[in-house]
């Protein structure tokens, strides 16, 4: 019987599902003199006027903005700012639990983003080290390292791709080859099936009906004194795309601890029916 452990890939959206807030409110939007309301309106105006993405946009406005506040963006910078990010309960210790829930299953648990944010402040949080990959929205900087443009800009669409990225293996974000090319299931490192999509909102409405449709399981998260967004979590229910909603707590024997660590038994166990079929049938 093989001895391959199977390789389950939970895979998170950042801002609203680890962190209560879009991470710019964390430093850097204080630090232009701002406040939340006044950049995303600038934002949404910007967008609406020019019919632009909203993830470029925001990108701009933000190398626009610390120009004329006279704040040096370079990659240490953002790195400064992802220190401040806030983290939803149980978050910090998450990773380490999850990953010793696997291991005694005979699981690897792995962990990626896949966020319209930015990967520099992603790097500055206190998780950072967690992950395999961080798919995420990036700069790119003069010889001074000061950034001027967007390198990589991740919308709901963009998110799709890292999806069947993670499939395949591939951790490249400018890769447009290998992701493409036609590969047998057997041979596709993390099968949707072992994979778990955890998101709060818009933009990750079509990487949840991804994993769901292709047997994975999709996870809408919302914070727990937010009315709102318990409603759109539902809503998603209701529709279908998801397989579970739970509110943003990570503690151990939480909503979200016990449908993981269900889902992980599962896959052990059908692992275990694979590898017993392939043993008498051989």
């Amino acid at each position: 019987m093989s001895k391959k452990k199977p390789i389950v890939a939970l895979i998170y959206d950042f801002d609203g599902t680890l962190s209560p807030g879009n991470m710019q409110e964390f430093g850097f939007i204080q630090a232009i003199g701002k406040t939340p309301e006044e950049f995303w309106k600038m934002s949404d105006e910007i967008s609406l006027g020019q019919d632009a993405s909203h993830i470029l946009c925001y990108m701009k406005l933000m190398i626009d903005q610390a120009k004329e506040a006279h704040v040096e963006l370079k990659r240490e910078s953002f790195v400064r700012f992802g220190h401040e990010i806030e983290l939803f309960n149980g978050v910090k210790e998450w990773f380490k639990l999850i990953n010793n829930y696997g291991k005694e299953q005979g699981v690897k648990v792995e962990h990626y983003i896949n966020s319209s944010g930015l990967t520099e402040m992603i790097e500055g949080s206190p998780i950072a080290k967690e992950f395999k990959k961080i798919f995420a929205c990036s700069f790119m900087y003069d010889s001074q390292g000061v950034a001027v443009w967007p390198a990589v800009a991740v919308d709901y669409t963009g998110k799709t791709q890292f999806i069947f990225k993670i499939n395949k293996g591939i951790m490249s974000i400018r890769d447009t080859v290998k992701v493409n090319e036609s590969q047998a299931e057997d041979r596709k490192r993390i099968p949707f099936e072992n994979m778990i999509y955890f998101g709060d909102g818009q933009t990750d409405i079509p990487c949840m009906k991804i994993v769901k449709m292709f047997g994975g399981n999709s996870v809408a998260v919302y914070p727990p004194d937010n009315q709102r967004k318990s409603v759109m979590a539902e809503k998603l229910l209701k529709q279908n795309r998801v397989n579970f909603i739970c509110p943003a707590d990570y503690r151990k024997d939480g909503d979200i601890y016990n449908v993981v660590t269900a889902i992980i038994d599962k896959i052990k166990a059908e692992n275990n029916v694979k590898n017993i079929r392939r043993k008498v049938n051989k």
